[in-house]
């Protein structure tokens, strides 16, 4: 019985390993593409240094290809302007536009890293990376790094609407020093009172988002995106 599940196992790193890039990537998206819209209930949790914002509960609206709004009872949201890569679906809009690499599989973890480089050397992304659960085609990681507001990082965590290709928890981590704020918003920034940070957590900022429930395909107006 051992043996049989050795052999098995094996089938199915060969499998996982055998699929080129450009394969692994169109399963992802065919999970994605499930997915024509969503509201989605939740909180989240913003730590930026710079910034105090307390625990929010949050509704998230998502419409294809690439409509996305986060509304926070408290009012207005820090929120990066990379954050709108937190349903995923930008990232895949447009792989015709990327030359796809393999990176292997990832030391510890077993999933595997496709990195997605531009043909077009003039856009913002300058590179993507993917780090892919083979077996149920969901990204996990990924690391994007863009001209204008540095490299961001997301993380995902997948449970009963991982057949979405939808995430129960997203961390969103991005470099404070290369954002650029947008003009006429302000916030309630930190006087300098509370003991001092370490340099290093000061030039990360982390949004967390926990989903408590989403509603899938039911239609989302476009006056919600306004």
């Amino acid at each position: 019985m051992r043996t049989i599940l050795s052999i098995a196992l094996a089938v199915l790193y060969i499998h996982a390993t055998a699929q080129t890039p450009e394969a692994l990537v169109q399963r992802v998206k065919a999970k994605l593409a499930q997915v024509n819209d969503y509201e989605a209930k939740g909180t989240m949790k913003t730590n930026v240094a710079f910034i105090k914002a307390p625990i929010a509960t949050v509704k998230v609206y998502y419409k294809k290809p690439d409509k996305l709004r986060i509304n926070n009872e408290s009012g207005l949201s820090f929120i990066p302007k990379g954050s709108v890569n937190i349903n995923l679906n930008n990232i895949f809009l447009n792989t015709a536009g990327f030359d796809m690499i393999d990176g292997g599989m990832e030391t510890g973890t077993k999933l595997r890293i496709i990195k997605l480089l531009p043909k077009e050397e003039n856009g913002d992304v300058v590179l993507s990376t993917l780090y892919i659960d083979t077996s149920a085609a969901l990204v996990k990681k990924a690391r994007t790094t863009t001209r204008e507001n540095g490299t961001y990082e997301l993380e995902m965590t997948y449970g009963k609407y991982a057949a979405w290709g939808l995430a129960d928890k997203v961390i969103f981590t991005f470099n404070t020093k290369d954002y650029k704020l947008p003009k006429g918003v302000t916030f309630d920034y930190d006087d300098g009172s509370k003991k001092e940070e370490s340099k290093t957590d000061r030039k990360k900022g982390r949004v967390e988002i926990v989903y408590s429930s989403y509603i899938i395909n039911k239609g989302v107006a476009d006056s919600v995106f306004r």
